[in-house]
């Protein structure tokens, strides 16, 4: 059996078009399927109309977030909450085609256990675009994971054993997808053309692109903690050749003093970044260390699953 995850955020304009065209495409294939839609905490009637498509289909069942958490946190419980041989992530949106799951469930059947659905091409705002193209580049060359699709994926599949060792994983602060990644297993990639959104707006804000980005980066990497060091080192032996040269080479007392004034704000500047640096892996481990649920499930529909407020 497929389990089918969406987290959703004031999408309730799409999830009926959705459900159809998932019906249809399961139908069509002959695949046994379930479908988990987390709603975090959406302002309109998303939680409704989930309760609506469990009542009429009981493969359909929703989670409702007791409070607005993300799409990743929103990701996270399904992923806690599925009980598929594989998972597969669909978005509220109409974006990712649904199907389009026929050909990840090919690749899966035929061994792999991770399976991406990479973008050919992304319509829509072109500072999405940028985001995703800086993100992907800072993913793959300066953290390292260079088994993360080039273009990106917002779209995958995951066999069971991958769903496990998530389950496995107590990190609050993190990207599901560089998780995933960073766990290895069979991965391979199949391409999509991403489709424009119909109805609605988007809540990826830009807030939330930084904490990713921020959380991306801490939780897979320490070398923004190594480019502070080596930039104190640099600027520290600037520092020196500066006073050297401005004992021989300047020719009057104020000019020497406008001098260390930039050099004093250059230096505070740099001390402020790398504590900011610093104090960001600090408060992550203090985060880990308080214990609270990643998420707080407020309300149930259809039929009845375990509900598990964290990570075990």
């Amino acid at each position: 059996m497929i389990s089918i995850l969406t987290p959703a955020f004031n999408e309730s304009a799409n999830l009926r078009a959705l459900y159809e065209r998932l019906t249809a495409a399961m139908s069509a294939d002959a695949i046994e399927w379930e479908w988990l839609i987390v709603d975090d905490h959406s302002r309109d009637d998303t939680f409704a109309v989930i309760q609506q498509l469990a009542m009429v289909d009981p493969r359909v069942r929703g989670l409702r977030l007791a409070r607005n958490s993300g799409s990743h946190i929103a990701i996270m419980c399904a992923l806690h909450h599925v009980s598929g041989d594989a998972a597969a992530l669909l978005a509220a949106d109409l974006q990712d085609p649904p199907e389009f799951l026929a050909r990840m469930i090919e690749r899966w059947r035929a061994g792999a256990q991770i399976v991406w659905a990479v973008r050919r091409n992304r319509p829509g705002d072109s500072g999405h675009k940028g985001f995703a193209a800086i993100y992907y580049w800072v993913m793959r060359e300066l953290v390292g994971m260079k088994e993360i699709p080039a273009n990106g994926a917002d779209f995958f599949l995951v066999d069971r054993v991958v769903i496990d060792a998530f389950r496995q994983s107590r990190e609050r602060n993190t990207s599901v997808f560089a998780l995933i990644t960073w766990f290895g297993f069979r991965q391979d990639q199949v391409e999509y053309d991403k489709h424009p959104r119909v109805r609605g707006q988007s809540g990826w804000t830009l807030a939330r692109k930084i904490k990713l980005v921020i959380d991306s980066v801490t939780s897979f990497s320490d070398f923004p903690l190594r480019w502070c060091l080596y930039g104190g080192l640099s600027l520290a032996t600037v520092a020196v050749l500066i006073a050297i040269g401005a004992l021989f080479l300047l020719p009057s007392l104020g000019a020497g003093l406008l001098l260390l004034v930039a050099l004093t704000l250059g230096l505070s500047g740099l001390q402020l970044a790398a504590l900011a640096i610093v104090g960001q892996y600090v408060y992550r481990a203090l985060d880990e260390a308080r214990g609270r649920p990643t998420y707080v499930v407020e309300a149930v529909a259809g039929r009845l699953v375990p509900v598990q407020t964290a990570v075990d």
